[in-house]
């Protein structure tokens, strides 16, 4: 989908994702793009990939701008956030994507461990927040998404510094959602299911079987694509939705039903 145009729904509005250089954070950030955003890609080391992510943005016609950023770090966000408004006008659109997953038993974590989970997974939403929602609030408009998923709701063992996290991440879009209603702010979490996507396989022993054995019982009969994700944001940050807020999107092909 990469190479389809773009359409105007979302014509000056800016968005940051961050995690945007690969995974779900790129297919979220060419998604918006091919609304007619303007895009922050955001990763942390390997500018390569975001300035890849910009150059397919910009050939979708829409403006793409990479930033280098820890988002576990206060003062980087904010640099990011004030960064975008200073190039790109506004921060409209904020999607917190960034999520680092270990299997740890409980004992096993250490509190330099804990820490530095709660701080990448969770806090990095609110630091994104914190900085984007006044410019929200002065536009009388904005979109959050928090990418959570499943261990936030369908308890996994050997994560709870993960667990905790990805729960908390809703708790605290309905935060968002009760306070800054009024200045026309929505915020809503999408929760991804089993999905194609690169990643750490010494944190998934026995991968293979593992996907083989949960979509033979997921509805869907398929695992899910990192487009699946990017097109349930599109329309959560479109004025289409703009009556959802508080709310937890499950995107996982039925797999987990709640």
């Amino acid at each position: 989908m990469a190479n389809q145009p773009t359409h105007s729904e979302l014509e000056n509005r800016v968005a940051i994702v961050t995690g945007s250089g690969q995974n779900i954070g790129r297919g979220i950030a060419l998604a918006l793009a091919r609304q007619g955003a303007s895009v922050v890609v955001n990763g942390r080391s390997d500018v390569s990939k975001l300035e890849a992510v910009c150059e397919e943005i910009r050939a979708l016609g829409a403006k793409a701008l990479p930033v280098l950023a820890d988002v576990s770090d206060p003062k980087a966000v904010q640099n990011m956030v004030d960064t975008a408004v200073a190039e790109l006008g506004s921060v409209d659109i904020a999607v917190s994507n960034v999520g680092r997953r270990h299997h740890q038993p409980l004992l096993k974590i250490t509190p330099d461990d804990w820490d530095s989970i709660i701080k990448s997974n969770l806090s990095s939403a609110f630091y994104l927040a914190h900085a984007a929602l006044p410019h929200m609030q002065e536009r009388k408009w904005g979109r959050i998404i928090h990418i959570s998923g499943r261990d936030g709701f369908f308890v996994k063992e050997n994560r709870a510094h993960n667990v905790t996290a990805k729960a908390g991440l809703h708790a605290f879009a309905k935060a968002i959602a009760l306070e800054f209603g009024e200045h026309g702010v929505t915020a809503n979490t999408v929760a991804p299911g089993l999905l194609d996507t690169s990643r750490d396989l010494d944190q998934y022993p026995d991968y293979a079987n593992m996907v083989k054995k949960r979509v033979a019982n997921m509805p869907a009969r398929r695992i899910g694509e990192v487009d699946d994700i990017a097109e349930a944001c599109s329309f959560l940050v479109s004025d289409r939705a703009g009556f959802i807020t508080g709310q937890l999107l499950h995107v996982n092909g039925g797999e987990f039903m709640y």
